[in-house]
């Protein structure tokens, strides 16, 4: 036998070299070449052709027979939300996030519950844990009599002979970095080893119309580990973090075909596992009893839900040739844009004080509908007046001074009125049709007018 090829297959997008270079020439990425055994796969026909395990036939797009999807509660009100209403039969799903975040204890919560339903249906493959271990986490959360069956194994061609004899409606593959291929040669985690075993899995899933759900590692930077081409084959993607000021999980769906993208799942960390949290608003207004200078709550949208959160600021007189202009959870640009606004339209410029932005709870704000309440919490702080606390604001605050409307007004007030505002400061377009009950409305059109209901 010959001495066995090696290529140089990039980290980042799964591109060969024959030879090593330092930066990618697919990618661009820098130091991500590694090397591994080149190793032909075999000549595939027939259900092995792709993904979706079908023949490859035209047909008319009006002809193709289509039926309702099929959705599998998980139990778990939140999860079911960021999937858009739960599992669909024959889907994948991908999840990451950072270690310890909770991916195995939420997602064997989830098995627990379905399993009930589904009488023991429900499938839960590991490849890092033992089965004693798993055992030992579902007592500590009071799941030791769950309807799940388990196995543990990591060659992808064994476990799946085995889900086809059990035919579960729900499996979870944790993780997908620890399954290989005997069609390859490379070590499992390698780039063609997560796509070729992610590829067989979504086979399995599409003709069995069974949900599988994958458990995906993360780099240092917090992106998912393996070939970007993994977040294209599945069906939904999310991403799961921590809010370290209060200890919650943010589950977040940055794709999904089957439901709306950027919906966001808030947990609890509890002694039980994960809790769902239903008003997560109460958690990101944690105010005192006395209204405070630089204080300001807004209602941004994520995804469907309207949540409530409080923007603070601080204005003090700067000691540096260049004041300081620094944002947490805001984009630093959009900062810098909006003071140059405030001075333009409505003559107030911070000039020779540092301006410091923080969105309490560690919320990132992704939408312009917080420009009104930046501003707003810009000027009580430079007047060291505190605004009302029954007061919101939302709106977008355009280049030449206008307040532009945004998507989802009446959403926005029906939740500020539930959890207690009697006054809010919006645009004009977003004056809703019908009054809302229990708040006042103040309708603006220009960043003059806002300024002017600050005063009162």
């Amino acid at each position: 036998m010959g001495k066995p090829k090696t290529v140089y297959q990039c980290t980042q997008c799964g591109a060969e070299s024959a030879r090593w270079a330092g930066q990618c020439a697919g990618c661009g990425a820098w130091n991500s070449l590694e090397e591994q055994l080149s190793a032909e796969l075999p000549k595939r026909t027939g259900r092995y052709a792709h993904y979706a395990g079908a023949l490859s036939t035209v047909q008319p797009l009006a002809e193709v027979q289509v039926t309702g999807e099929v959705r599998l509660s998980t139990g778990l009100s939140e999860l079911d939300r960021v999937l858009g209403g739960g599992l669909v039969t024959g889907s994948v799903v991908l999840i990451g996030g950072a270690p310890g975040i909770g991916k195995s204890t939420l997602l064997l919560q989830a098995l627990a519950k379905m399993g009930a339903v589904q009488e023991g249906k429900v499938l839960y493959l590991t490849g890092e844990e033992s089965l004693a271990q798993i055992s030992l986490r579902a007592q500590r959360l009071g799941l030791g009599a769950a309807p799940v069956r388990l196995l543990a194994d990591t060659l992808v061609e064994r476990a799946l002979a085995v889900a086809r004899q059990e035919r579960p409606q729900v499996m979870v593959v944790d993780s997908i970095q620890t399954l290989y291929t005997e069609q390859l040669q490379s070590a499992p985690g390698t780039v063609t080893q997560v796509r070729e075993s992610a590829g067989q899995l979504l086979r399995f899933a599409k003709q069995g119309g069974t949900g599988v759900i994958l458990v995906g590692h993360v780099t240092k930077e917090g992106a998912l580990a393996g070939p970007r081409v993994l977040e294209h084959m599945v069906d939904t993607c999310f991403t799961s973090r921590e809010m370290e000021e209060n200890a919650s999980r943010v589950l977040r769906a940055a794709k999904n075909r089957f439901g709306a993208v950027n919906e966001l799942g808030v947990f609890a960390m509890t002694e039980q596992g994960l809790r769902g949290v239903t008003n997560p608003s109460a958690i990101f207004l944690s105010r005192g009893k006395e209204a405070v200078p630089g204080s300001a709550v807004t209602v941004i949208r994520e995804g469907s839900r309207p949540l409530l959160v409080e923007v603070q600021a601080l204005v003090d007189d700067s000691h540096l040739a260049n004041p300081r202009r620094v944002t947490v959870g805001l984009e630093p640009n959009r900062l810098a844009m909006l003071l140059a606004i405030l001075h333009r339209h409505g003559a107030v410029m911070p000039g020779a004080q540092d301006v410091f932005i923080n969105v309490v709870g560690g919320v990132r704000v992704n939408e312009t509908g917080a420009d009104l309440a930046v501003l707003a919490a810009i000027v009580s702080s430079l007047r060291d007046r505190p605004l009302d606390q029954e007061l919101v604001l939302f709106g977008e605050v355009g280049l030449t001074g206008e307040i532009r409307p945004v998507p989802g007004g009446e959403e926005r007030l029906a939740a500020a009125a539930k959890h207690g505002f009697k006054k809010a400061i919006l645009p004009r377009g977003n004056t809703p049709r019908r009054p809302v009950e229990n708040i006042a409305i103040v309708p603006v059109n220009r960043l003059a007018e806002v300024l002017e209901a600050l005063k009162e």
